[in-house]
């Protein structure tokens, strides 16, 4: 893992970490992100296979009916199903579930994620573990785009950051997560739509295409020293990666699902490719490009699947498709991970953005209930086949263990060998930011 200075030491002249991000204005000496980079460098981080897959599951989705099943509780709390034992011994989860109760060895259920702060629709806090509240300029970057900054592309054709992430009916849940203060060279790229068809030269040689580049260079330096914004730089990077995916079939086969063997694309299937509601699809072939992906060369994946803001009819909703296609999907790519050697490598988290209500209402649904939620962590080398955290006895507070979002966050960071409680990136006005409010990893997955 890559590591500046020393957990919770001061620094040479007696300042603190905490200490240098208050004097905003003074020189950060060397620890600015040139020499992040080197040091990334020399230590091989940068040309390692460490990926980070992210499903974000549109409008929050009930932990009660997931993974903390409150059978003792009256029936207005309750609902309708019923626990099923896993192959993990005391655990259990919901019968809508059973692949995944079979490999729940290789998982770790999270029962106490908290840290929205008002219960609004957004996958902000999923993507960048902080409230979309005070940021500063810029704004927050997502993680994918914070490691498409400290990492950079491990192979030029094949982006860092992908966003398999289609367009939604309700904008927050389409995102792939922003760039922020990062700015537009480190935004997600996504293949969805129209874009992907022109991933293929057509009727162009390489020499030509490289002339064309040289006059975009030439023409864009005229324009370099008026530009005080930032956003030409991040246009040469956009400008340079098309042109390295254009000379280069290797993300448009990474895309390809034909290309796998039947018995593969079968145990993920299809799922439902058109959107659901205002929410994304549930597209179970995004789960294997996910994978595609990260073995191409991708460092961050993020995904949208289905929308769980079940206000009314949740239970009809979740076992008639959200369960099943949802156990399937995420079933079948942790055990692919495994089964190819890349368990420890990558890792995999699937979450919404707060939990749902106890009391089930009137329409027999759950309403928005951002005091704890849910989620599943598996890969990544950490320590699965337990659950962390824990609720009372009517799912409504947390009782044990509390996890906020950012402390998700720093343990996949860790993973991918960044150090959130060292690195730190400046944002528009020049002053350090470090990656996340709460910077250490998970003691029990690490």
């Amino acid at each position: 893992m890559l590591s500046i200075t020393g957990k919770s030491k001061p620094l040479c002249d007696g300042l603190t970490r905490r200490e240098v991000l208050q004097i905003g204005a003074l020189s950060l000496g060397g620890l600015t992100l040139p020499n992040l980079l080197r040091a990334e460098q020399q230590a091989g981080i940068r040309n390692s296979n460490k990926a980070v897959i992210m499903i974000y599951m549109c409008g929050a989705p009930p932990h009660q009916d997931m993974y903390d099943l409150k059978m003792d509780a009256p029936s207005e709390i309750r609902g309708e199903f019923q626990p099923i034992a896993t192959n993990v011994s005391g655990i259990e989860i919901c019968e809508h579930m059973p692949r995944m109760a079979s490999i729940m060895d290789k998982c770790v259920p999270l029962r106490s994620v908290y840290g929205s702060p008002n219960g609004a629709h957004d996958s902000f806090i999923c993507y960048t573990g902080r409230p979309t509240q005070n940021q500063p300029s810029g704004g927050w970057p997502s993680m994918g785009a914070v490691v498409n900054k400290v990492l950079g592309p491990k192979n030029a054709a094949v982006p860092a950051f992908v966003g398999l992430s289609p367009d939604t009916g309700h904008p927050p849940y389409g995102s792939p997560g922003l760039p922020g203060f990062l700015g537009v060279g480190n935004a997600a790229f996504r293949p969805s739509g129209p874009a992907r068809k022109d991933m293929v030269l057509s009727d162009i040689s390489v020499d030509r295409l490289d002339n064309r580049k040289n006059l975009l260079q030439g023409f864009d330096q005229l324009r370099r020293d008026i530009d005080a914004s930032g956003t030409l730089d991040g246009m040469d990077s956009l400008n340079s990666q098309a042109f390295d995916i254009l000379t280069s079939s290797k993300l448009a086969d990474a895309l390809d699902v034909t290309r796998e063997p039947q018995e593969i694309r079968d145990r993920y299937g299809k799922g439902s490719p058109k959107r659901y509601g205002d929410g994304a699809p549930m597209d179970l072939e995004h789960f294997l490009v996910a994978r595609r992906l990260i073995e191409a060369g991708a460092r961050v994946v993020t995904l949208n699947f289905g929308r769980w803001d079940f206000h009314s009819n949740n239970f009809k909703g979740l076992k008639s498709g959200h369960l099943p296609y949802f156990d399937q999907g995420l079933s079948a790519l942790i055990e692919d991970l495994h089964d190819r050697g890349l368990s420890d490598d990558v890792s995999v988290i699937a979450w919404g953005e707060f939990g749902r209500t106890p009391r089930i209402n009137k329409d027999a649904g759950r309403d928005h209930w951002p005091a704890v939620g849910g989620g599943l962590l598996a890969g990544g080398g950490i320590r699965t086949g337990q659950v962390i955290g824990a609720t009372d006895r009517l799912g409504a507070e947390i009782a044990d263990r509390p996890v906020h979002f950012s402390e998700v966050l720093a343990t996949l960071y860790r993973s991918l060998g960044i150090d959130p409680d060292a690195a730190f990136l400046k944002d528009l006005s020049g002053r350090p930011q470090y990656l996340l409010e709460k910077t250490t990893p998970m003691p029990e997955l690490v």
